[in-house]
């Protein structure tokens, strides 16, 4: 759309009281064709335009009105939305709103970029609402206290021949109900307000776990390749590091060398590929089950780069980082799904009461190697037990996980301090299980255990970390680790949280943290003294 030039002229020339005419006959022109320039009926450009900007003692930018073509195009922009488009403008009505209120032309255009800007805004909360597990799951919290509310209600006003014992009883769990629903519901608002208040970008780590999450951990291509290339490892011999290790040398020159020193001196890793020299190195202190599980991954990698490139094709992945992170996720998917194929794996897990130390010895594997495993086994109509899984550092960071429906596992940071998976750094190498229960009067079976690499040297120093899983109490009694315990007894529950900052158990005496709860003050976390009476205060 053509800035509106002839209004400006106008405009210009009648400021400074100058006639149409007079102006006409100091350009050179007529005034009837001046009337129809200043009425924005004839484009004016070239010599003819820097000689009226001359006789108006006007910059030729300034009258050109460069600076209001973009307002031009975003009333344009504004008045084509769905919203707008129907209403009867004139075709002339934004040019002459530019040309003679271009404050609010200007107006105009700041609130349409502000309705984009919350629109955008609304729609980013409502993919955060349908991709992040904490904040759809409180909403879920929300919903049930709402639900059971209105049960106890629905009882007392229905039900007439309650006697006073289960009217109170019926009162008490409303009370109850409605307490915690307050609190969730204010965790639910201070995690909005964090997020609002420190916005920060998506991190890599962050989009692969949302890879993870849309995919339920679950890729069926995947699943499908590993079972053909497991098939063409049998047909080498017994699946193992041996055999891989000759399938490698065999089919891609890949030398395997265990011990020594790598290619790179200063590389602190335990395994290493050099994909120029074809050496894949081992620390002499990795285990067995190291060793197979990384020579699986290269295997599949080198063999079927096609198939993690498609399981990748679809995933939202900003930066060259979280490509990496994620390609490495998928390999390491596959080296699982070789190590352990899925029909044999679920039927001996479903054998064993999914004894992992059991799984251990069958395939050569670690603990963490096959708790990653059972949480995959979700192929529709051939599912395991839906378990969730955590890993946490010493530090009691959060280092990996896998969400449970239903159940509240952090994305980062730290979790409830009352979780097997801190306990278990006080117990090494032994398993240890509880039965926890939320706020919302849901009830999980976890069981935790350190798991650590093989150091070295005497000056190398041994990092533990403690993997959890997490499994619904109702099918808990499928395994082993249900044994001997009375998943009825409610009293022998531990009350938990999902971390400290969305537990509404405010009188919980392990916190660590403040709640998100934008109301009410901390009783733990506060001064001695009121804050009204400062020491050294008159009474």
């Amino acid at each position: 759309m053509r800035a509106p030039i002839g209004f400006r002229i106008s405009n210009r020339r009648k400021s400074l009281k100058i006639s149409q005419a007079a102006l006409a006959r100091l350009v050179g022109i007529s005034a009837s064709y001046l009337n129809l320039i200043e009425n924005n009926k004839r484009d004016i450009g070239g010599a003819l335009l820097n000689r009226v900007a001359a006789q108006l003692s006007i910059d030729i930018d300034e009258l050109a009105g460069r600076s209001e073509q973009k307002l031009l195009q975003d009333l344009e922009e504004a008045f084509a939305d769905p919203l707008l488009e129907s209403l009867p403008f004139q075709p002339d009505e934004r040019r002459e709103l530019v040309a003679q209120y271009p404050a609010s032309a200007g107006a105009l255009s700041r609130l349409h970029r502000a309705y984009g800007a919350a629109v955008t805004s609304a729609d980013a909360y409502a993919d955060r609402l349908r991709s992040d597990p904490l904040l759809s799951q409180l909403l879920h919290q929300i919903l049930s206290g709402i639900t059971a509310i209105r049960s106890s209600a629905e009882i007392l006003e229905d039900v007439a021949d309650l006697d006073e014992a289960e009217r109170r009883q019926f009162l008490a769990a409303i009370g109850r109900d409605s307490r915690t629903l307050s609190e969730v519901a204010r965790n639910l608002i201070g995690q909005f307000d964090t997020s609002s208040q420190i916005r920060r970008s998506v991190s890599p780590a962050r989009e692969i776990d949302d890879l993870l999450i849309e995919r339920e951990n679950h890729f069926p291509l995947l699943e499908d390749v590993a079972d053909a290339l497991r098939l063409e490892a049998g047909r080498a011999g017994t699946f193992g590091s041996a055999t891989l290790s000759s399938l490698l040398a065999e089919k891609f020159g890949v030398e395997v060398r265990i011990g020594g020193l790598p290619s790179e001196p200063e590389y602190p890793g335990q395994y290493r590929f050099d994909p120029t020299t074809r050496l894949m190195w081992f620390h002499g202190a990795t285990t067995l089950a190291t060793r197979q599980f990384q020579l699986a991954r290269l295997y599949g990698e080198l063999a079927a780069p096609d198939a993690i490139a498609a399981s990748l094709e679809q995933a939202t992945l900003s930066t060259p980082t979280a490509r990496r992170l994620a390609a490495r996720a998928v390999g390491s998917y596959l080296a699982g799904a070789m190590v352990f194929p899925y029909a044999r794996v679920l039927a001996d897990a479903e054998a064993c009461a999914y004894d992992i130390d059991h799984l251990r010895q069958v395939y050569h594997a670690s603990f963490e190697q096959v708790a990653h495993r059972l949480v995959s086994l979700r192929r529709p109509g051939q599912q395991g037990i839906a378990f969730g899984f955590l890993r946490s550092d010493p530090a009691g960071r959060l280092t990996k996980h896998f969400p449970l429906p239903g159940l509240l596992l952090p994305n980062s940071g730290h979790a409830c301090p009352l979780w097997a998976i801190y306990g278990a750094f006080r117990t090494p190498d032994v398993p240890l299980r509880q039965v926890v229960r939320f706020s919302d009067g849901s009830r999980y079976l976890f069981l935790a255990r350190t798991v650590q690499r093989r150091t070295a040297s005497f000056h190398e120093s041994a990092v533990a970390s403690s993997v959890m899983l997490a499994c619904d109490v109702l099918q808990a009694d499928r395994t082993v680790y249900a044994a001997g315990l009375d998943l009825s007894d409610l009293d022998a529950d531990i009350p938990v949280g999902p971390s400290c900052r969305l537990c509404p158990r405010r009188d919980c005496p392990s916190r660590q943290e403040e709640a998100l709860s934008t109301q009410g003050q901390s009783r733990t976390r506060g001064p001695l003294l009121p804050r009204s009476l400062a020491l050294g205060d008159p009474p």
